[in-house]
């Protein structure tokens, strides 16, 4: 094997793509700035400001990256199995739909009951919708993709049937009541009118659990080689059906899970489209992180981290669709990752060339 090959499959290069991506994303969006008139180190220094300048950027952070963590989770799961779930947002509004309808009846159940069996409902309506599309694919060969679109939509209605029917409470925008005090996570910090969610330490330890399984158990192994190569899998032993199945009902599980912990920490009830299309950034968030559930949750907090700091930077007159921006180019070189990865094998390579002579010329001297 020669060492660009080498260097292509070595671990840490996983890594390096998604950092250089994010640096040349911000190098073309800083031309993109001054094209406008302002300055972009004034506009960074403002993002920078409104994601991390405060224990209230900190706190509107967090509760942004908790979701996107799950959402990422979830597809990044699914790709590594072959599995295009782009449903993750309708499987995000299922588990919450499913929270409130549990957490609605815990008016008397102690925390430490109530809050397990909520967040098992979320992730259970989350499994059992993504299911849907894993039982499709599995057994009519229907494509994933068309099938989860279609899904978000019919929960996309459901929500909104229930939260203007059977669910209404109250005047105003169409909501559920608040579920239960009992199944409500408390905060690990209050900031004025704002809060640290504990579900954050959640979100993380389902990466750490996810990560777990992929690499460390059979199962893991099972739904990788589904995803490297099924016909190889399907020759080893490896049923093809039972994985994809599963793995979209373990995907769906994190996107419910992030349905859930968004009801118990955030808004306490659910409200149309309270999903905000997060299970779609999660797409976003699984590319930059190289679907690795460690890569993951850094990318759950750098898209977290720009969406906090672009209400800093339109203070000072840069739109926030330069976010926007920002998010297209690096999604467009992570997932062109082969032209960074060449960058790198040739600046390598340079910087071999350079040395000899380096070292042939102190000798001459």
């Amino acid at each position: 094997m020669t060492s660009s090959s080498k260097l292509l499959k070595s671990r840490w290069i996983s890594f390096l793509v998604p950092f250089l991506a994010v640096m040349v994303s911000l190098l073309i969006a800083a031309v993109i700035i001054l094209a406008i008139g302002e300055n972009p180190l004034k506009a960074y220094g403002a993002m920078i400001r409104g994601a991390v300048g405060s224990r209230l950027s900190w706190a509107d952070n967090i509760t942004k990256m908790t979701s996107l963590l799950l959402t990422g989770l979830a597809v990044g799961f699914g790709f590594r199995a072959g599995v295009f779930n782009i449903g993750a947002e309708g499987q995000m509004a299922m588990g919450g739909i499913m929270a409130v309808t549990v957490g609605l009846s815990l008016g008397n159940v102690p925390s430490a009951i109530a809050i397990p069996l909520t967040i098992v409902a979320g992730m259970a309506g989350g499994a059992f919708w993504a299911s849907i599309a894993g039982w499709l694919k599995a057994k009519t060969g229907a494509h994933e993709v068309i099938s989860t679109i279609m899904l978000n939509w019919i929960a996309y209605h459901i929500t909104n049937y229930l939260v203007a029917g059977p669910f209404a409470v109250g005047a105003g925008v169409p909501k559920s009541p608040e579920i239960s005090q009992s199944a409500q996570l408390p905060s690990l910090l209050t900031v004025q009118a704002s809060s640290i969610p504990s579900s954050i330490l959640l979100a993380i330890v389902a990466a750490i659990v996810i990560y777990i399984i992929l690499e460390k158990t059979t199962t893991g192994y099972e739904v990788k080689a589904v995803g490297f190569n099924p016909y190889a899998a399907e020759y080893g032993g490896i049923s093809i059906s039972k994985n994809i199945v599963l793995t979209m009902a373990i995907s769906g599980a994190l996107a419910g899970l992030a349905g859930a912990l968004e009801v118990m920490s955030v808004h306490h009830r659910i409200f149309g489209a309270f999903t905000s299309d997060r299970g779609f950034d999660g797409i976003t968030i699984a590319l930059i992180g190289q679907n690795n559930p460690i890569g993951i949750i850094f990318a759950a907090f750098l898209i977290s981290s720009l969406r906090s700091g672009s209400n800093a930077m339109q203070t000072i007159g840069v739109p926030d669709d330069i976010i926007v921006v920002i998010q297209g180019i690096i999604i467009y070189f992570v997932a062109a990752d082969r032209i960074i990865r060449t960058w790198i094998i040739k600046a390598s390579q340079l910087g071999k060339k350079k040395s000899p002579k380096l070292l042939q010329g102190g000798e001459e001297e």
